[in-house]
């Protein structure tokens, strides 16, 4: 049967972000199965462009911005809504996090009797945390996680992208029979294929071996500053040694001024945003690809997709051992794990690594094996198929 599942997201492409490329993998993963998924994204995609909008052979409909907050948001994505249900007629609701469009989808759900799914990718109130915006147990942060408790006791199904978080919703009383899994994973027709390394790019950079890297955003989660501050060890231990990092975000100033004050200063490279097309270049001279988040709600309960993309990659893999990360790697066996917040823990962590080098081709085939095998998209996209099926057997 070629299901119709209309998906409610945050933002899409062309933006380029995890959340943007997870949407992108989850809807063609549908489409493989034979299903016929639609897309509407809310005001917050904030790229210019018509409506709808077809981007790599995918067509979203748009939300215009409405110019209120938060109310005036999900009053201006439930008109949308009702007139792209008009149009299209779907079979079910799919809001994807934040709460504000399960709150959209909610009031069209039932004006139109359709299932309604809510799938979280980070609860609100700990992204906020995380990224700096917010602050743990203040109003805003109670209301936001009561607000996610709200919509998970109404929707219809609860989706995550990982343990952590079912066990979190778990403990908020949301009934276990709602529950279901779709983990992040891999397209290795575009990750599969690391390529050689860039020798002319590594010798303009002046990298030659022992290179640790981190490509993504700077956040203060991230925990770039300790890395930074494990570099001393790590160039005392191992002369050639050096750190890339390659990105930006709100930390980039703070985490700048760190690497200057350093004593390994001169191992230690920014090279700021570079364009998508431009990445694997810089992934290609990565011997060690370094993850030290810090402990924190955000961290313990979210599966990142950076270590699986590196695994995938078929790169060595370096991360703090908080609860996300400790979902994706076994510890000496498809990474390194090392304790969190704790600059000489990650030092230790990546000496050993790169002291150990007859190691590497065994621990990069399990990494890769393991991610082929268990974090492919078909795999993870096959978790909706009895849910939706449940909800439209119900509705009929």
């Amino acid at each position: 049967m070629a299901i119709r599942p209309l998906h409610i997201l945050d933002h899409s492409l062309p933006l380029h972000s995890g959340y943007t490329f997870r949407s992108r993998a989850l809807i063609e993963g549908q489409r493989r199965l034979g299903w016929q998924p639609l897309m509407l994204t809310a005001p917050r995609h904030y790229a210019e462009g018509p409506d709808p909008e077809t981007i790599d052979g995918l067509t979203f409909y748009r939300t215009r911005k409405s110019g209120l907050p938060l109310l005036g948001e999900i009053t201006a994505t439930a008109k949308r809504l009702d007139a792209v249900i008009e149009d299209t007629k779907p079979d079910l609701l799919h809001a994807h996090s934040p709460v504000l469009n399960f709150a959209a989808a909610w009031g069209a759900a039932r004006r139109h009797n359709l299932p309604l799914v809510y799938e979280i990718r980070a609860f609100w109130e700990d992204a906020a945390v995380g990224n700096g915006t917010g602050r743990e147990g203040d109003i805003r942060y109670r209301l936001t996680h009561a607000a996610e408790s709200w919509a998970c006791r109404r929707a219809d199904a609860v989706g995550a992208i990982c343990k952590g978080l079912l066990g979190d919703l778990r403990a908020r009383g949301i009934d276990e029979a709602k529950l279901f899994e779709i983990p992040n994973a891999v397209d290795l027709t575009q990750f599969g294929d690391p390529l050689p390394r860039d020798t002319a790019l590594g010798a303009e950079l002046g990298l030659e071996e022992d290179v640790i890297g981190f490509l993504g955003s700077f956040y203060d989660y991230e925990g770039l500053d300790i890395l930074i501050a494990a570099m001393p060890r790590v160039v005392a231990a191992r002369p050639k040694a050096h750190l890339l990092l390659v990105g930006g975000g709100p930390m980039e100033a703070s985490l700048r001024a760190a690497a200057s004050a350093s004593s390994a200063s001169d191992r230690i490279r920014f090279v700021g945003r570079v364009p998508h097309s431009e990445v694997d270049r810089y992934y290609s001279l990565v011997d060690v690809l370094a993850y030290p988040r810090k402990a924190m709600r955000l961290t313990e309960l979210v599966t990142p997709l950076k270590p699986l993309e590196a695994m995938a990659q078929e790169k060595l893999v370096a991360a703090s051992n908080v609860g996300g990360h400790r979902e994706l790697i076994e510890d000496g066996v498809t990474g390194t794990l090392f304790a969190a917040d704790d600059p000489n823990a990650a030092a230790d962590a990546l000496i050993g690594l790169l002291e150990d080098r007859e190691a590497w081709p065994a621990r990069r085939a399990r990494a890769k094996a393991w991610v082929s095998a268990e974090r492919n998209w078909d795999r993870s996209v096959a978790a909706y198929v009895p849910v939706y099926e449940r909800l439209l057997n119900r509705a009929r």
